[in-house]
């Protein structure tokens, strides 16, 4: 190690020391041991522009230990990112750039909001699959337009959460060898030694996931960690992890190697000993001396450069592959075709109907053509989610000498295939499909059934987070899916994905609904799009008759209405319980009861309309309403009113046909009149 070297690791750890102990709060103790290693990447490996962090050829790092935020944000000032010296002070405080864990949307140069451990790990697996995709559709022999790494600092507790098994499983599957992860192996979690807990053999674990692996002994060494990653980089075909002895709170007297300094200051006084002992010349904090700050932004020239050298490349690329390059701007911006909705189907009245669920797997391949950057899967269920991409082949590795990859000469598999089959790996297939969103230049969706949204929620709640665009297809949306049981009949799940903020949920009625909704879905910006459907038929809705299924664009709308300027009674459903709700309609209607019928597919779309659409749909001095929803009745009150009826279902389910149970729990129109009639007695 260097004179230079040193000095520069020991200002990565000083910089985070001191931006812990001003705040008083966060956790010094991961920075100070990973500062070597980071440095290693950082200043001679890590492509990247600072002054462009969304240069789409830069490689990507994540800090999936998101806890140790101040190793990063030091990084990043060093390296000359837009973030100042005056935000490292403002260091986890209220409007600043340098929250408590890392957040892409707050700081300049974050790939990813991490924090929940496991959940880096994830990200940076759908990032790898982006960029192979990428260089598969768009790379031609002469010209590499997309050629970058996805690396990570992740940590014990990363390791230890089930979702980085699920992920590095897939990896190591998929091949992904522009993939390595730095494992900060401290020997320490927040509660005390990992002995206690976690005494597995990582290395053994991911070699039998396929992964190459190697051990540096002592976390200081820089050469032995540029070596390695020299090595990892050479493993084409699979991904990597380095096993890196560090300690944590490295150079602190009292407190490195305890657990004490994993997230609590070390204290006024442990920062003068740390600081004497690692032979730091200031006392003051925030101190940066010159020649390291000359020497960490020598990233900014270089990442100019290369910045510079990909771009005139690209330019070459553009007179040569024109098309490639019209179709690369088009995916680097998610731009849709004009008409790209033109062959969607239209479904005609049917009384036997269509499951929304088959409705929507039409729909979706009616547009998949003219949506090239469009890529997803689902947790093994395709044949149940009706979520396969016809024709878009298999992304698998391409490796023709790989005897699992039976269509490899058939071209059926590789790395430019759009279905990406995650396996029953809920968990990851989440945390996946965010890292993809994230790379850029593919819009992902990934399904399941709704009751396993359960599994995916820590990765849809930080899609909700960042605002990713994101498309889940959950089928299978209630007890009408019958004899499976309440193990698989879905009760909480929509009341628990409305109450996340930032996510869209819709819950079309009928086919054409499951089409409007999809076009939703495509077009909505800012935060993911849940979209729920039925795996029972329901009938295809008389439009002609009835409102038309556009109106869900603002969430609900007014499907039937016997007395449009003053209704007695409303009747508000969503999705398969429509079709009874209009039933009912039907039948009062025929007893001269003033009745309207309200399609309320997606609440957050409603909340955004104006104050006088809501009151039209739903006119304030009407208190008679019913609500209808085979489902938690768990915040229906907002809309039905304390003087209205909920019919719900706050237990679980049962085993039995869909339609006994529908029966059963009271979702028929005869339950529907008889609620009805009830209220409508009431003064």
């Amino acid at each position: 190690m260097t004179g230079i070297d040193d000095l520069c690791i020991n200002t990565i750890r000083m910089l985070s020391v001191d931006m812990v102990e001003r705040a008083k709060s966060g956790h010094p103790g991961m920075p100070m041991g990973a500062a070597t290693m980071a440095y290693v990447l950082w200043t001679r490996f890590l492509r990247h522009n600072p002054k462009n962090p969304k240069w789409s050829d830069r490689d990507r790092f994540i800090l999936s230990a998101g806890h140790g935020s101040a190793l990063l944000y030091s990084l990043l000032h060093l390296t000359g990112y837009d973030l100042s010296l005056e935000e490292l002070k403002n260091f986890r405080q209220w409007g600043s750039k340098t929250p408590g864990h890392v957040e892409s949307r707050d700081t300049p140069g974050v790939e990813c909001t991490t924090g929940p451990l496991g959940q880096g790990f994830g990200m940076g697996v759908g990032m790898a699959i982006a960029e192979r995709f990428l260089a598969s559709k768009f790379n031609r022999p002469d010209f590499e337009v997309v050629s970058h790494y996805t690396y990570a600092i992740v940590s014990d507790g990363d390791l230890m959460e089930g979702i980085s098994y699920e992920a590095a499983s897939l990896a190591g599957h998929l091949k992904l060898g522009r993939l390595i992860y730095l494992y900060d192996n401290n020997h320490i979690s927040l509660a005390g030694e990992t002995k206690l807990t976690f005494t597995e053999d990582v290395c053994k674990r991911f070699e039998s996931l396929g992964w190459h692996v190697q051990s540096v002994e002592n976390g200081n060494d820089i050469d032995a960690i540029f070596n390695a990653i020299v090595n990892a980089q050479k493993k084409t075909l699979r991904p990597s992890l380095i096993s890196i002895r560090t300690h944590i709170g490295y150079g602190s007297p009292k407190k490195q190697d305890t657990y004490e300094v994993h997230g609590s200051p070390l204290g006024h006084e442990e920062v003068l000993a740390t600081k004497k002992n690692l032979g730091w010349t200031s006392e003051s904090e925030f101190y940066i001396p010159e020649d390291a700050l000359r020497h960490f932004r020598k990233a900014l020239n270089k990442g100019k450069e290369l910045e510079t050298e990909w771009r005139n490349r690209f330019e070459a690329y553009m007179k040569k592959y024109p098309e490639l390059a019209s179709e690369w701007d088009l995916m680097m911006t998610l731009k849709l075709h004009d008409n790209w909705e033109k062959n969607v189907p239209v479904f005609s009245t049917d009384q036997k109907g269509i499951a929304t669920r088959a409705a929507c797997g039409k729909v979706i391949n009616s547009t998949a053509d003219r949506m090239p950057f469009l890529i997803g899967g689902s947790g093994d269920l395709n044949p149940s989610t009706n979520t396969e991409l016809k024709g878009r082949g298999n992304f698998q590795s391409p490796d023709p000498g790989d005897k699992n990859v039976q269509g490899a000469a058939t071209g059926l598999w590789g790395y430019d295939g759009a279905n990406i089959a995650y396996g029953v790996r809920e968990h990851a297939m989440g945390c996946i499909t965010n890292g993809i969103a994230l790379h850029g230049g593919l819009l992902p969706f990934a399904s399941t059934f709704l009751i396993f949204s359960d599994y995916m929620r820590p990765s849809i709640r930080l899609a909700s987070l960042m605002k990713l665009n994101v498309i889940y297809i959950f089928t299978h949306d209630s007890i009408a899916l019958g004899e499976d049981g309440p193990t698989h009949q879905p009760i909480e799940h929509l009341a628990s994905l409305r109450a996340m903020p930032g996510l869209t949920a819709i819950r079309p009625a009928d086919a054409n609904e499951a089409g409007e909704a999809w076009k939703i879905a495509v077009t909505h910006k800012n935060g993911p799009v849940a979209l729920i459907m039925t795996r029972q038929k329901v009938p295809v809705i008389d439009r002609r008759k009835y409102g038309q299924a556009s109106g869900i664009m603002k969430g609900a709308y007014v499907l039937a209405d016997s007395s449009p300027s003053n209704p007695e009674i409303i009747l508000i459903a969503s999705g398969s319980e429509v079709h009874p709700a209009l039933e009912a309609y039907e039948r009062l209607k025929s007893e001269n009861v003033k009745m309207r019928v309200v399609n309320m597919a997606s609440w957050e779309l409603f909340e955004m309309q104006p104050e006088e659409y809501k009151d039209a749909v739903l006119p304030p001095d009407v208190k008679k309403r019913i609500s209808v929803e085979a489902g938690s009745t768990h915040g229906w009150h907002k809309y039905a009113g304390t003087d209205g009826i909920i019919i719900g279902i706050d237990d679980f389910g049962a085993s039995a046909p869909g339609e006994i149970l529908l029966e059963k729990f009271g979702f028929t129109s005869e339950n529907i009149m008889k609620k009805a009639k009830e209220l409508l007695k009431k003064q």
